[in-house]
C-alpha cells in the first residue's frame, strides 16, 4: 500500500499542478503528449501511483491499492482513439480500467526530460556530473504576450502611438511608452470603391511610413486594435500581430564533463550498478578514455549528433538503432545503452520525493509491477 501521511484534502487538480511545476508542460515535444490525459480535476486525491508504463499489471496494481492518480511516464493515450473499451488491444484498455475505477492519468514524458532536475539531469547526477547545459534550448511560446506591429504616415505617428500607448500597448516592466520605429516607404494602390486618406484612388501612392511596434498584452488586443484603428488615417491600414517567444528554457537532451577521465567500461560499470540495470551494452572500444557525456534518456535517435560527438565523448541513453551506432563508431565517439526503461525509471524517484514536498498530504508509492519488459537469458 502507499505510504500513510497526515490526512488532508487535496484535489487531482492540485497535483496536476504540483507536477507542472516539476515539469512545466510546455517544455514538451510538440508532438507529444503530456498532462493530465484522463480524470475530473475537482475530484479528491490521497494517494499517487508512478510508473513508466501504464500496463495491465500496473493498472491491477492501482486498482487494488485504490490509488486516485496514476502518474505515468510514457503517456498511454499517444494517438487519437476511436473506441475506449476493456477489449482494446493497446494500453487504452488500461486506460479504460482505470477511469472506470475513477483513477486519473497524467503523463509526464518529454517535459520531464527537458525539465530541470528531470530525466537526463537525473542521470547526469549518476554520472558525477554538474553544471550540465540542455542540447538545445527551447523557447515556448509566452502567450501572454505579443507584439503589435502597424505602418503608420510619418505626421501622424505621435498620434496613433499616443492611442495604442492609452489602450494599454508598449509596457515592459515598469516602464511605459516602450516602442520601436523604422522609417521606411509604403505603396499601395486603391480600387475604385475605395476613399485614400492620402492620393488617389486608381493611381499607385508612394508614401513616407514609420514601422511602429510595441509589445502588447494578449488580452489587450482586442482594445489596442480598436484604438489604433480609430487614430490610423487609413481605411485599411496594414498591421501585424506576432506572437512572443519566452526566455530560452532547458531543453531536450544534456551535456557536459565528466568528473574525471575515465574508460568506457568503467563509466558503463557504475552506470549499470546506479540504475540497476539488467544488461549494459557498449558502442566503441571498452577501454576508450571518455571525458565528456552527452545524455538522451530513452531513445537517443539523432538528437546526440546535434553537438557533434567525437574522440572522447560518450553517449548515454536508453536504447541505439544500428545504423546510429555505426555513426557513433565513425564520429570516433562511445556509447553506453542502458535500456530504454531502465534509463527513465530512476527519475520517478526524484519525482516523486518533489511531490511529497509540493503536497504534503499525498501518499505516493513508486509502482512494483512496472517492469523493464526485456529480461537476459
Amino acid at each position: 500500500m502507499a505510504r500513510k501521511t497526515q490526512s488532508t484534502t487535496v484535489s487531482v487538480g492540485d497535483l496536476c499542478a504540483a507536477l507542472a511545476h516539476i515539469a512545466p508542460l510546455n517544455l514538451a515535444q510538440s508532438w507529444d503528449n503530456v498532462g493530465l490525459l484522463a480524470g475530473d480535476r475537482a475530484a479528491a486525491a490521497r494517494s499517487a501511483l508512478l510508473c513508466i508504463d501504464l500496463t495491465p499489471s500496473v493498472a491491477d496494481e492501482a486498482i487494488a491499492g485504490r490509488f486516485d492518480l496514476v502518474i505515468a511516464y510514457h503517456p498511454p493515450i499517444f494517438k487519437p482513439i476511436s473506441r475506449l473499451s476493456a477489449q482494446n488491444d493497446g494500453p487504452e484498455a488500461s486506460v479504460f480500467r482505470c477511469i472506470t475505477a475513477g483513477i486519473a492519468i497524467y503523463s509526464l514524458h518529454t517535459a520531464l526530460d527537458a525539465a530541470e532536475g528531470g530525466t537526463n539531469d537525473v542521470i547526469a547526477e549518476l554520472c558525477g556530473i554538474r553544471g550540465c547545459e540542455a542540447l538545445a534550448s527551447m523557447y515556448p511560446l509566452d502567450g501572454q504576450t505579443v507584439k503589435l506591429v502597424v505602418f503608420v504616415p510619418a505626421e501622424n505617428l505621435e498620434v496613433v502611438a499616443e492611442a495604442m500607448f492609452t489602450a494599454g500597448a508598449g509596457h515592459i516592466g515598469e516602464y511605459s511608452h516602450c516602442s520601436y520605429r523604422l522609417e521606411g516607404t509604403g505603396t499601395f494602390l486603391g480600387s475604385d470603391a475605395t476613399n485614400p486618406a492620402i492620393g488617389r484612388k486608381g493611381r499607385l501612392e508612394t508614401v513616407a511610413e514609420t514601422r511602429l511596434e510595441m509589445v502588447c498584452a494578449t488580452s489587450a488586443v482586442p482594445k489596442v486594435v480598436s484604438a489604433m484603428r480609430i487614430a490610423h488615417p487609413y481605411e485599411e491600414p496594414a498591421f501585424d500581430v506576432y506572437p512572443m517567444k519566452g526566455s530560452p528554457t532547458c531543453g531536450i537532451g544534456r551535456v557536459g564533463q565528466l568528473p574525471g577521465s575515465m574508460t568506457l567500461a568503467t563509466l558503463a560499470r557504475k552506470l549499470k550498478r546506479a540504475v540497476d540495470a539488467r544488461g549494459v551494452q557498449i558502442v566503441g572500444d571498452a577501454g576508450a578514455k571518455v571525458s565528456r557525456a552527452i545524455i538522451v534518456a530513452g531513445a537517443a535517435g539523432s538528437l546526440p549528433f546535434a553537438v557533434h560527438p567525437s574522440a572522447g565523448d560518450v553517449i548515454i541513453t536508453g536504447e541505439i538503432r544500428h545504423h546510429d551506432a555505426l555513426s557513433i563508431l565513425r564520429s570516433g565517439a562511445s556509447a553506453i545503452a542502458l535500456g530504454h526503461w531502465t534509463s527513465e525509471r530512476p527519475a520517478l524517484q526524484s519525482v516523486d520525493d518533489r511531490l511529497q514536498r509540493a503536497v504534503p498530504g499525498i501518499a505516493t508509492r513508486l509502482s512494483d509491477a512496472d517492469r523493464e519488459p526485456f529480461a537476459p537469458v
